[in-house]
């Protein structure tokens, strides 16, 4: 069974950072896409960092490149994202999501038809920027 936990969400001021993880258990293969999304109050879920087990980068959203940076531990089948100078607009709920294939390029997989084969999600981790 195919399980994703993150962690490392938490209250963070404007300009402060956060590393979120991704612990991925299961997973019956080393060929895999994988990234992050964010879903905001009233707002529809958005991939931001994207990449798979063969390619060695990882695809960013405008709203985050630059400030944020994605890495991803083959070895340990863990992902992690690198937060820094944290805005307000940052705060959502950040979910972390596999598939057990690679169906594309890491920019695929942050978008809405790439969602869909990305079919194993995490819990989801509260991140929340304010003052």
């Amino acid at each position: 069974q195919v399980q994703l936990v993150e962690s490392g969400g938490g209250l963070v001021q404007p300009g402060g950072s956060l590393r979120l993880s991704c612990a991925v258990s299961g997973l019956p293969t080393k060929y895999y896409g994988i990234g992050w999304f964010r879903q905001a109050p009233g707002k529809e879920r958005e991939g931001i960092a994207c990449t798979t087990s063969s390619d060695g980068y990882t695809y960013y959203t405008d709203s985050v490149r630059g400030r944020f940076t994605g890495s991803l531990d083959a070895a340990k089948n863990t992902l992690y994202l690198q937060m820094n100078s944290l805005k307000p607009e940052d705060t959502a709920v950040y979910y972390c999501a596999v598939d057990d294939q690679i169906h594309g390029a890491p920019h695929y997989y942050c978008s809405a038809s790439g969602n869909s084969d990305l079919s194993y999600w995490g819990q989801g981790t509260q991140v929340t920027v304010s003052s």
